[in-house]
């Protein structure tokens, strides 16, 4: 069974909601450059190094699930990922969320 978080910005807007990841194609862009993508063009979920994104059907995006599919080496992509794009990744299971 694969660990579970979800994704979300890190950043609040003025009303003290956090801002959106983006558009669902800003995402899938932005995450090629990653090694991060979908196995078919438009798929839900892509792919990346010990990772599954779910992204949902909602545009903007303002959350995402996070799989972990390879604890050994999923770590790396996660903070890299977290840190460039500004994400807080919240464990499902204790409420804790990471901030790398």
């Amino acid at each position: 069974m694969s660990k579970q978080f979800v994704i979300q910005s890190r950043t609040a807007g003025e009303d003290g909601q956090r801002l959106s990841l983006g558009t669902r194609d800003e995402i899938v862009h932005s995450l090629s450059k990653f090694n991060t993508r979908a196995e078919t063009e438009g798929g839900d979920a892509l792919w990346g190094p010990g990772i599954k994104i779910e992204l949902p059907p909602d545009n903007p995006v303002q959350q995402m699930l996070l799989h972990i599919v390879e604890e050994e080496i999923a770590w790396l992509p996660i903070v890299r990922l977290a840190k460039h794009f500004d994400w807080s990744v919240m464990d499902i299971e204790s409420g804790r969320e990471l901030q790398p």
